[in-house]
């Protein structure tokens, strides 16, 4: 027994990630294409990036998203079974015992015992106490081990995903109320001042001096603007609504003083986006897909263990014949000794194990694309939120552009050298202007909260609610 523990080995391949895989590539692991434009930096992304804000309205909100957003609490029901489906695999490698006891009364066949006389009614009784321990001497459970570990870390990796998620889109909602409000002031700025013009032409219409079609054009550029509105005030409700969602909350439990704000929030300095390593050991999609891989090849070598006799150590003891005699030396019974049993390989088992060999190449190939599409969305959510302040600082060059055409407009007014509705036309054209910059505003924490979410940042402080070992190593400890 002895020889045969210390032969013992680990059928199936050993675990590693392959030097093909795409994680490994240099093109992968260097800088992001667009992380030296203007309004980035190669720094490395906080853990709690939405505090880079510095809006303790949004870090309160983020805070109670963490704490009752109902898909975190499934995600991490989740990861407490897939944990206890670790521990039920663990206990696999403890001695399994057993204990019986019956009481019968019975008739016995004489026959079966090659008697012409039948035997009288019995009152029969057994009671026993037995122990076995599976050697694992081809390793099948500790390769089951090592899939139920890489299937718990796996799960670990959703619920930080989850996570990831769920704070991108408390983020956003807030944001897009934010800009809402925003948007819905510049309208109405816009709205009042087409609406001087309306009252304008109308008194030029009363004075004799203004047309019937001129006062029906500004009229119909006024119910214009009036219909933008309303969208407007939908969306702002729309974002409370869906982050009463996030929050764990009915939409009449979240008032809306208690997520107003009147304009998005803004970064204080350049924002940080790191490089293709970081993002890669960052992303938790990356490492589920990764823990994914190990427990498809751990699979391998459990099916591969099929091939191979199964070895158990076995002893049991017990006390069995009539009732009234138990006890005594004759009912006595004991046996200790191995059981070897082996299935022929002809049941399918070789077949199986090409199945998980094909199931391992598809979880590489899966693992690959994540990985590949980790940096294309990172790369595209960085291209756009680039191109947006590029965008944002031509409409504010125009905003800034608008409001010296209507100051210069105005003293020519006030001079008597410009007609009222001279000026008042580059009073439009300054609320024009403004209402595109708040829109781009808008558009620009949007696109800051998409690049945040590809960045993958947001659940590495956030306490889990099952502790799950990173390693073999650190589980057998």
């Amino acid at each position: 027994m002895a020889a045969c523990l210390c032969a013992c080995t680990t059928v199936g391949p050993d675990y590693r990630v392959p030097d093909h895989a795409a994680v490994r590539a240099s093109a992968a692991n260097g800088p992001l294409q667009g992380a030296s434009a203007p309004g980035v930096a190669i720094a490395p992304v906080p853990d709690d990036w939405w505090r880079l804000y510095e809006d303790p309205q949004l870090d309160r909100l983020v805070a109670q998203a963490l704490a009752a957003n109902t898909d975190i609490r499934a995600a991490a029901a989740n990861l407490r079974r897939a944990v206890a489906l670790l521990h039920e695999v663990e206990s696999e490698n403890l001695p399994q015992g057993s204990a019986g006891a019956s009481v019968s009364r019975a008739q016995l066949s004489g026959e079966s015992f090659l008697q012409p006389l039948q035997p009288p009614v019995f009152n029969l009784g057994d009671l026993g106490l037995g122990v076995s321990y599976l050697i694992d001497f081809f390793g099948q459970l500790a390769r089951a081990d090592e899939a139920a570990l890489a299937g718990a870390q796996a799960s670990a990796a959703t619920l930080d995903m989850v996570r990831v998620t769920v704070v991108a889109q408390t983020v956003r909602a807030y944001v897009q109320g934010c800009a809402a409000t925003h948007d819905l002031h510049a309208a109405t700025e816009q709205l009042a001042v087409q609406q001087r013009a309306l009252d304008a032409a109308r008194r030029l219409l009363a004075a004799g001096r203004g047309t019937p079609p001129e006062v029906a054009r500004e009229r119909g550029r006024a119910e214009v603007l009036r219909a933008a509105l309303p969208p407007l005030e939908a969306a702002r409700s729309a974002a409370r609504y869906r982050l009463a969602l996030l929050l764990g909350q009915p939409p009449a439990a979240l008032p809306a003083a208690d997520v107003a704000c009147d304009a998005e929030p803004t970064l204080r300095a350049p924002l940080p986006v790191g490089d293709g390593a970081a993002l890669l050991r960052r992303r938790p999609d990356v490492r589920q897909a990764e823990r994914e891989l190990a427990a498809a090849t751990a699979r391998i070598g459990v099916a591969t263990a099929d091939l191979y006799p199964s070895i158990r150590i076995g002893a049991s003891a017990g006390l069995t014949g009539v009732l009234g005699h138990l006890g005594s030396g004759p009912t006595a019974r004991w046996s200790v000794g191995p059981l070897l049993s082996w299935a022929w390989p002809t049941n399918g088992v070789r077949h199986r194990i090409h199945g998980l060999e094909a199931a391992a190449d598809a979880a590489l190939a899966r693992f690959d694309g994540v990985v590949l599409r980790a940096l294309q969305e990172t790369e595209t959510a960085l291209s756009a939120y680039t191109r947006e302040l590029d965008r944002h600082a031509a409409l504010h060059a125009a905003r800034e552009a608008a409001a010296q055409a209507a100051r210069q407009q105005r003293r020519l007014w006030q001079a008597g050298r410009l007609p009222y509705l001279a000026q008042l036309d580059a009073e439009r054209d300054l609320a024009a202007a403004e209402a595109a910059l708040a829109a781009s505003a808008g558009q620009v924490a949007a696109r800051q909260v998409d690049l945040f979410l590809v960045l993958g940042g947001g659940w590495q402080t956030a306490q889990k609610p099952a502790t799950v070992p990173t390693s073999m190593n650190e589980k057998n400890d």
